[in-house]
């Protein structure tokens, strides 16, 4: 289905007493995500795709210059995203489903997990989030976690890197496994159920095994 100039894939099993798990991404339907899931878990799937994604917009939370010189510049559209996606896209999802999620899980690779680990701290729509190479190189984020409250206190909360992912010549880019670190430890003192992976390779290495390790993490209740 088509909402708010989104594709929806949902895949997996209708049962309202297993979390419904939304992953944002740039392209594509998800299927590969949902695939590795199946084969890591023995647990029930809920899994909507929530595809193209205007990503440099939608999931930068505030202005960030190009990384390089032919890149796009990050134009901070996420909270604007996040109210479509907590008032209209999550609703039509629930539509579709035909009944309310006991739980809703926000799941995103690179940019998308940083929105995820973002929305925590605007919306209590979701308990547990997911930040597969999740993006914590993003400029003041690291310090935004600390000065902020979380909008309600996560029930779990996954974090992944490649351990090349910080061997980078780009200064921004190398502070993305401190960073991660930093916020992981963070909330590992609120008494959140957190872990932190390191992978092998770089950032673009295995991103739908990388996001499916920690959706099936997370699923592990």
């Amino acid at each position: 289905m088509t909402v708010e100039g989104k594709h929806i894939y949902i895949y997996g099993e209708k049962d309202i007493l297993i979390p419904l798990v939304t992953i944002n991404t740039f392209h594509g339907d998800g299927s590969d995500v949902y695939t590795a899931l199946k084969g890591m878990t023995d647990k029930k799937i809920c899994l909507a795709v929530i595809s193209d994604i205007d990503w440099n917009k939608e999931m930068s939370p505030w202005e960030c210059p190009p990384l390089r010189k032919n890149d796009s510049p990050f134009t901070g559209g996420a909270d604007d995203y996040l109210k479509k996606l907590v008032h209209k896209i999550i609703p039509a999802i629930k539509d579709e489903l035909k009944y309310e999620p006991k739980e809703i899980v926000i799941a995103g690779y690179s940019l998308a997990g940083l929105f995820a680990i973002y929305s925590l701290y605007k919306t209590d729509v979701f308990s547990a989030a997911v930040s597969a190479s999740g993006s914590m190189w993003f400029p003041n984020f690291n310090e935004y976690t600390e000065k902020n409250e979380l909008c309600k206190k996560p029930v779990k909360v996954y974090f992944s890197l490649g351990d090349k992912e910080a061997k980078t010549k780009n200064l921004l880019l190398a502070k993305v496994e401190k960073n991660t670190s930093d916020i992981f430890n963070r909330f590992c003192n609120l008494g959140i159920d957190t872990v932190f992976e390191m992978n092998p390779g770089n950032h673009f290495k295995d991103a739908e095994v990388r996001l499916a390790k920690g959706i099936a993490w997370i699923l592990s209740y």
